[in-house]
Order: structure tokens, then C-alpha cells, then sequence
């Protein structure tokens, strides 16, 4: 437990005053985090086959390509450039060709590839892009995450007894689900009226934040199911008594892409 503490206490030391200054400085932030979490999705993947030594080296570039593209954006429409998702298509589909060899190198390897850089990249440059938006959404979000996954631990340690889904997670419990829930929303909502936008719909802010933290802990799930599926504890060993950079971000990706939806309205 001490070394958890002593982490997440040199984390937030790290992660606050760039999250402050934004610009440059927390978009290379997000772009470092990025590429450290396609390497742990990558890692995990080669537990059961290995990638060609240069396809990777290629996937990491369009990662730090991908996640710092208009990093100094505050739009959250017509961001995505389509000239660069053929140009990663075609990157990492030729080898199939090229290789000729699906021992080595074969459509699952490719799509694997695609699919992740993809899914990092976007997530966290949608988390540049929404910090240079307004600092007091991506507040939003964190309290969103944060307080979430707190009392969802919490509750399902004082009161679960309704398994959630035992197969992925068989600590989780719809106690937790729920109690996270109602701690997130209320936290959340309070901090969204009081700072943001005190004339928004209550009805509306309530229902949006309800939905980001079943977000949330749906990215919870998605990912311990990947961590079952490749039979691994963690992504990595990354951060002492908390596991790799995607343990830590799995709730804050899914919060970030479902908030985007509803940006507009809010």
C-alpha cells in the first residue's frame, strides 16, 4: 500500500502541473503515455506471437504521429485527417505482400496493429484536444474517473455480493458498479454546475455523467478482459503498485471517447 501511495503521489506530481500549463508541454505528456500504452497492448500481444522488428518500429512512430496531430486543436469535429488512416492502412496491410509469409506476419497481426493505433492514438488525442478546449472539462472527466473508480472499490468492498461479471474481473460487483456510479455523478454534476456551467439542464448533466461512468467502468472491463484473455496480472510493471500506464488510463480512454459525444450539447 505504501508504495502505491508513494506512486500515485509522484504521478499526480507529474501529471497536475503540465495539466496546468497545457500546450506544448502536456501534449507531450499524452504523446509519451500513448506510446507506452501501445507498447503494453503490444506486449501483451507478443505473449502469444512476436512482430516483425520493423513493423513495430514503424507502429510507434504513426503512434507519436497519430496522438500529436493538431495538438494544438480545439475542435472536436473534422480533426481526423483520412489521408493518414489510408496511409496506415496501407503501411501495415503491404507487409502481408511484401513478407509473404503468415508465420510471420499475417491479417491478424495487421488489423491488431491498425486497431490499436488507432484506438491509443485517438484516445489520447482526444485528451490534448479537450484540455486545450477548456481545462475545466478535462477536470470533468478526471473527477468523473476518479471518484468512480474510488467508491466503486469501495462499495464493493463494504457491500458487493453480486458478481458483475466474473469471468473478466471477479472482484467486481453491481454494488460497486452502482455506488460508483452515484458518487461519480453527484461529484461530478457538482463540480460541472458550480465552475462550468451553472444554467445547464440538471436533467441532462446528471444523465450524461451517469452514462460517462458506466463508460468508465465498461473500459474497466474491456481492458481486464484483454489482461484475461492474454493471461496477464498487468499491462506492465510500469508504475510500482499500480501496473502500466493503460491500467491506470483504461477508464479515462472510454470517458474521453464517450464525452466527445455529447461535447456538443454541453
Amino acid at each position: 500500500m505504501k508504495t502505491r501511495v508513494l506512486s500515485a503521489i509522484v504521478m499526480l506530481a507529474i501529471f497536475i502541473p503540465l495539466l496546468i500549463i497545457g500546450n506544448t508541454p502536456f501534449s507531450i505528456l499524452m504523446t509519451l503515455l500513448a506510446v507506452v500504452g501501445f507498447y503494453e497492448l503490444i506486449r501483451v500481444r507478443e505473449t502469444k506471437k512476436q512482430f516483425p522488428q520493423l513493423i513495430k518500429i514503424i507502429a510507434y512512430l504513426m503512434v507519436i504521429f497519430f496522438t500529436i496531430f493538431n495538438f494544438d486543436s480545439v475542435q472536436f469535429m473534422n480533426v481526423v485527417d483520412f489521408r493518414i488512416i489510408s496511409l496506415i492502412i496501407f503501411i501495415f496491410l503491404s507487409p502481408m505482400v511484401l513478407l509473404n509469409d503468415t508465420k510471420k506476419y499475417n491479417l491478424n497481426d495487421a488489423l491488431f496493429i491498425i486497431g490499436s493505433l488507432l484506438f491509443i492514438g485517438m484516445s489520447f488525442n482526444l485528451i490534448i484536444i479537450t484540455r486545450n478546449f477548456d481545462i475545466h472539462y478535462i477536470i470533468y472527466l478526471l473527477i468523473v474517473t476518479s471518484i468512480t473508480d474510488t467508491f466503486a472499490y469501495i462499495t464493493g468492498n463494504l457491500i458487493g455480493r453480486t458478481k458483475l461479471s466474473p469471468k473478466i474481473s471477479p472482484k467486481k460487483s453491481w454494488e460497486g458498479l452502482i455506488g460508483g456510479s452515484i458518487a461519480g455523478v453527484i461529484a461530478a454534476v457538482v463540480f460541472f454546475i458550480t465552475v462550468i456551467n451553472p444554467n445547464i439542464s440538471l436533467v441532462l448533466i446528471i444523465l450524461i455523467t451517469l452514462l460517462l461512468t458506466l463508460l468508465g467502468q465498461l473500459g474497466d472491463l474491456i481492458f481486464s478482459s484483454i489482461k484475461r484473455y492474454y493471461n496477464v496480472k498487468d499491462f506492465s510493471e510500469l508504475i510500482p503498485g499500480h501496473g502500466g500506464i493503460l491500467d491506470r488510463f483504461d477508464s479515462m480512454i472510454f470517458v474521453v471517447l464517450g464525452f466527445v459525444l455529447f461535447v456538443s450539447i454541453l
